[in-house]
């Protein structure tokens, strides 16, 4: 399942790629729209944590804000991503589980591609699982 969240400055943006979430038969949860984008971060980030969603999308004005707040929570990988490269490459080698966007910084097309692309990626494993493993390790410092 992939829940979502946003706060006000992202919500067109995430109702946008909640329609593609729709049409392309994905399992999802909305947890709507918080004027504080830490707030939403925290309940989107619990959904995955307790194991509800596998994958999360955040989105406020630019993404940056909301991709710090969710990266304060233990077992949270989130990336502000406005290109299809990162988007790929942050599930591919960092096994990202929220990706986050900027509503007032992407188009609708590119947020679908990069949600696309993002959800379609297998974590590589191998050197990159030693990085990942060290990241984690980070969150008990």
């Amino acid at each position: 399942m992939i829940v979502l969240g946003s706060d006000s400055a992202g919500t067109e943006l995430k109702n946008h790629l909640i329609d593609f979430l729709k049409e392309n038969g994905y399992k999802y949860h909305d947890c709507g729209e918080s004027k504080d984008y830490p707030d939403i971060a925290e309940e989107v980030c619990g959904k995955i944590v307790s194991g509800e969603a596998d994958k999360g999308v955040l989105v406020c004005g630019t993404g940056i804000g909301i991709s710090m707040a969710a990266n304060k929570i233990k077992g949270i990988r989130a990336a502000n991503c406005s290109d299809y490269f990162s988007a790929k490459y942050t599930r591919l080698h960092n096994d990202a589980n929220i990706i986050c966007m900027g509503g007032r910084v992407i188009g609708q097309g590119l947020a679908k591609e990069l949600l696309n692309v993002f959800l379609n990626t297998e974590f590589e494993g191998g050197r990159h699982a030693v990085r990942v493993d060290k990241i984690k390790k980070l969150e008990d410092k």
